[in-house]
Formats: C-alpha cells, structure tokens, sequence
C-alpha cells in the first residue's frame, strides 16, 4: 500500500513538472514570436519610411559620382545618378530612419494571433489611433529593431534602394534578411 502511494505521488510530480516544462516552452515559443513580429514590423517600417523620404526628393536632381582621377587617356569615370537614390543620400537616410519609428503603434491582428506595426501620425503630423496601441515600450522596442537591422544589413538595403525596385518589403524583408519569413506564406496584400 506504502509503494502503490509513492508511485502515485512520484506519477503526479512527474507530470506537474511535464506541465511545467510545456508552459515554459511555450512562453519562449511566444516570446521568439513577439521578436520576430518586432523584427519584421521594423523592417517593414524602415521600408516604408526609406521609400517615402526618397519619394520626396526631387527626381529631376542628380549628384556625379565615380572617380575624380584622370584616366591614362584623359578622361575621368564620372556618372550622373539621381540624387534620392545615390549611395551617399542612402546613407544619411539610414542615419535618421529608425527616429521615424517613434511615429508607430502596435496593433494585434486577432485573426493570425499576430502583432502589426503601423504609422499613428501621419508624414503631416495628423495622430490616427483607430485600434493600435501607442506606448514608449513598442516605440523604443521598434526603433532599437530598426536600427539592429540598418546596422547589420547595410549593403542590403543599399542595394535594395539604389535601384527602384518592385515590392522591396517582400524582396528584403521576407527573402533576403528572413526578417519576415513567416510573411511569405501571408498573401500579398498583408504585406
């Protein structure tokens, strides 16, 4: 009678602490989610943000770029590219991008048990909170993403940016970085 209550009891802590165990896999599970819903809402800010700011630039500028040493023969390798998308513009923007971050909230898309990152104030300034959450947390968490991000996929970005390019939030975001990599299987107006 003695051993059948010790095996009982020895059964239950074994499956409380499998119990326990589960919950906590799944607390880390849910937390890698969140950083990465973070991740990619970030990245997909900073594309929109870097597509804006180039926008705004004039197309008509254009800034000379190449060597300003003279060939053998005289000449010089010098090109004309337009100013919004030169290397040296690229860079200043990713200097300042992740700033913009402060102008995002957090919304949770119930649907895909995911959290959304998108612009609350408006490029003129206008506040829009219709269902996200706007608090210092999400905005410091997001800009430190953004600037993990410009930090570590620099030459990608200006790859990305120096040439116009269709759909950069999926060809950077979700391909090369894997950034988003759940986002490939969203369709692609989610994105």
């Amino acid at each position: 009678m003695l051993l059948a209550r010790k095996t009982m009891k020895m059964r239950t802590l074994s499956i409380f602490a499998l119990c326990v165990v589960l919950l906590q896999l799944m607390h880390i599970s849910e937390g890698a989610r969140q950083g990465q819903d973070m991740r990619c809402g970030a990245c997909r800010a900073l594309v929109d943000e870097m597509e804006w700011a180039i926008a705004q630039v004039d197309p008509k500028k254009m800034i000379q770029t190449g060597s300003f040493r003279i060939n053998p023969d005289g000449s010089q390798s010098m090109k004309e590219v337009p100013l919004a998308r030169s290397e040296g513009n690229l860079l200043e923007l990713m200097e300042i991008v992740c700033e913009k971050m402060n102008d995002y909230g957090e919304r949770m898309e119930t649907a895909k048990n995911r959290k959304i990152y998108e612009r609350v104030t408006s490029h003129d300034g206008k506040m829009d909170l219709s269902g996200a959450k706007f608090d210092s947390r999400v905005v410091s968490s997001l800009k430190f993403a953004c600037e993990t991000i410009v930090e570590q996929h620099e030459d990608e970005i200006i790859e990305f940016f120096a040439h116009e390019t269709d759909n950069v939030k999926d060809k950077l975001c979700s391909k090369r970085t894997d950034l988003c990599d759940h986002a490939l299987k969203m369709n692609h107006d989610e994105l």
